[in-house]
């Protein structure tokens, strides 16, 4: 019978291993940044569960596989320059996000307020990919601050928040759905 790849028992003292051998604990500033981008990429997965158009499934795709490659990277432990040297940093990818979006936005209303998250599953669960692509923006630049972390990632991360934004009102525009406008009751 084959060992389990799944449990190894060395993370029960509360450390993992980086790509390269040396043992964080788990939460050290890497976890962090890494185990953010993992969250980020399986809420990505909720969106492409549902009844979706193609193009939009296609870009997701691409986007999770591109965030595999950004946790693998992060989760590389410094001194392991080759590793950490094989990063693409495409700027493609950015570029193709900023298409797409521009391929959505021009099918949609302009925008003239903020808009409340909700209406469908599809369109909250892109606002709270959003949010969490935020908060893993902020994890690696933290991470940034400790160690040296290609520009790239925090620019792809940057723009990819701002994708999500722009397929959750793609999507209430697919599923009939109205945006409904935020209206401020601050004082002017």
């Amino acid at each position: 019978m084959n060992k389990s790849l799944v449990y190894t028992k060395t993370g029960d003292k509360g450390t993992t291993g980086l790509i390269g051998g040396t043992r964080v604990a788990k939460d050290h500033f890497r976890l962090e940044a890494y185990g953010t981008v993992d969250e980020l990429n399986t809420n990505i997965g909720m969106i492409r569960s549902y009844p979706i158009d193609q193009p939009s499934i296609e870009t997701i795709i691409r986007i999770q596989n591109q965030l595999f490659t950004i946790g693998s990277y992060l989760a590389t432990d410094a001194s392991v320059s080759d590793l950490q040297s094989k990063l693409r940093t495409d700027e493609k990818e950015i570029t193709h996000l900023e298409t797409e979006m521009d391929k959505m936005e021009s099918a949609l209303p302009p925008l003239k307020n903020f808009v409340l998250p909700g209406g469908h599953p599809a369109v909250s669960q892109c606002h709270i990919t959003r949010t969490i692509c935020r908060r893993a923006e902020r994890r690696v630049i933290s991470m940034s601050g400790e160690v040296k972390v290609d520009e790239w990632v925090i620019r792809y991360l940057n723009r990819l928040s701002d994708y999500f934004f722009v397929l959750s009102r793609h999507l209430s525009n697919y599923f009939n759905i109205d945006e409904i406008p935020w209206i401020s009751n601050l004082q002017e």
